[in-house]
Order: structure tokens, then C-alpha cells, then sequence
């Protein structure tokens, strides 16, 4: 019998490099909320639910502009995001609780890019391995720098860079989550709890679509990739 998976989604971020008032997950993208793109993503993916996790104090303002609006089947939960994404990935599993879900995808709200495609091969690596990331190769080469001194360069081969969604095992998951709050660590990617624990991760080659919407540079490219998908001049 196939994993059941659900997703987490997080949507919970101000936005302040965007510049304005406006949180980046609301901001519109050829029409649409930012946010809107990715939970249309899952709806195309075999995931059976989605829960989304907000800023506090949003949680039904999202509802009635956003869920309902565009009719999302899966998400059956929106709830409350923690000060640190920590927080608000822990918000997501607990709404998860008990529903008998295998496997989670957690994916940030900011990449709106992401291939229904991408979303299902990656879900079948993590049924396959028990953890998986999509992720691209580095095009450029990277350096290591202390103290304005580059003091290594490490072999371009083995760089990628992560993407979401990052699938696991919700068991494996919530045990990597109970050490690093125990260790009282800060992660700022998923992987990197799974790691602690020493699993391995298997790496999904994505798209370089797939790419974090932080800058109004970031948004301007977006909007370029979304319209040469779409057919748009």
C-alpha cells in the first residue's frame, strides 16, 4: 500500500525585503496571490491534504480570502505560525495529528514556481528512502569566506542548492524535531534536522524555476518565468 502524504505550507513570513506593507505571500503574481500558486500546485500533486500555516491572528482572513475563493479541496487546515519557522513547521505536524499520514512534504509559501511534477517525484523519493529535497546544481562556483578572506573553495560537483518541498517520514521528522529542541539548535532548512539524526537525504533534481521569491528582484524574475510558461511575450 502507497505512503499517505500531506503538506505543510508555510506562509507565515513579513516580507520586509519586498519593501511595503504588504506581506509577500499576498502579493499578486499575474493576478493571483503569491501564495496561491503554490497550494495550486499541491492540489495537482498526490498529496491528500494540505495544512497552511499563517502569521497569527490571519488565520481566517486567509479563509475567506483565499481558501474559499479558490475552492482548494485539500486544505482542511489553516492555522497559526511561531515566531521561527521552527515554530511554525511544529504548528503544521500538530494540526496533522492522528489523521494517519506517512509522510510530510513542508514547503515554503515563497516558491510559488514549483512543478506539480517536481512536488510528485520528490514525494516518491521520500516513499522510497524515507527523506528527500528537490534541489538544483550550483552554476556558479562558491567560496568559502571568514573575515573577508576566501579561504576555500569546495568542488562545484557536489553543490546544490536546496529547494522545497523537503519530504520525510513524519515519524522520522518529529523525532529529528524533539532533538534539535532539545539541543536548543536553530535550523534553517529541514534537512539539516533530518541530518542531525544521521539519515541520509536523497537530493531531487529540480527546476531553477523553483526559486525563493526574497527581493523585488526575485519578484521580477518570477513574474519573466511565469509568463514564458504560461505562453505570455
Amino acid at each position: 500500500m502507497s505512503l499517505r502524504c500531506a503538506a505543510v505550507v508555510l506562509a507565515g513570513g513579513s516580507g520586509s525585503r519586498m519593501g511595503g506593507n504588504t506581506p509577500k505571500q499576498y502579493l499578486l503574481l499575474d493576478g493571483k496571490p503569491l501564495i496561491w500558486y503554490s497550494l495550486h500546485a499541491f492540489e495537482e500533486s498526490p498529496v491528500e491534504e494540505v495544512v497552511l500555516v499563517v502569521r497569527p491572528g490571519e488565520t481566517e482572513l486567509c479563509r475567506r480570502n483565499l481558501v474559499e475563493p479558490f475552492g482548494f479541496r485539500k486544505i482542511r487546515t489553516v492555522v497559526e505560525g511561531g515566531k521561527e519557522r521552527f515554530h511554525s513547521v511544529f504548528a503544521g505536524l500538530q494540526a496533522l495529528k492522528g489523521r494517519g499520514y506517512d509522510l510530510v512534504a513542508i514547503h515554503d509559501g515563497a516558491r510559488p514556481l514549483i512543478l506539480p511534477a517536481d512536488a510528485e517525484r520528490v514525494i516518491a523519493a521520500a516513499r522510497e528512502t524515507g527523506a528527500a529535497s528537490l534541489g538544483v546544481p550550483v552554476k556558479d562556483t562558491v567560496k568559502v569566506v571568514r573575515e573577508g578572506i576566501i579561504c576555500d573553495t569546495p568542488p562545484r560537483a557536489e553543490l546544490y542548492l536546496t529547494q522545497t518541498p523537503q519530504v520525510f517520514r513524519r515519524s522520522l521528522y518529529a523525532e529529528a524535531m524533539q532533538l534539535a529542541a532539545e539541543q536548543g539548535k536553530d535550523y534553517t532548512d529541514d534537512c539539516q534536522l533530518v541530518e542531525a539524526l544521521g539519515n541520509a537525504v536523497t537530493m531531487v533534481t529540480g527546476d531553477y524555476s523553483n526559486l525563493k521569491l526574497t527581493t523585488p528582484e526575485d519578484f521580477a524574475i518570477a513574474e519573466a518565468l511565469l509568463s514564458r510558461r504560461t505562453g505570455g511575450c
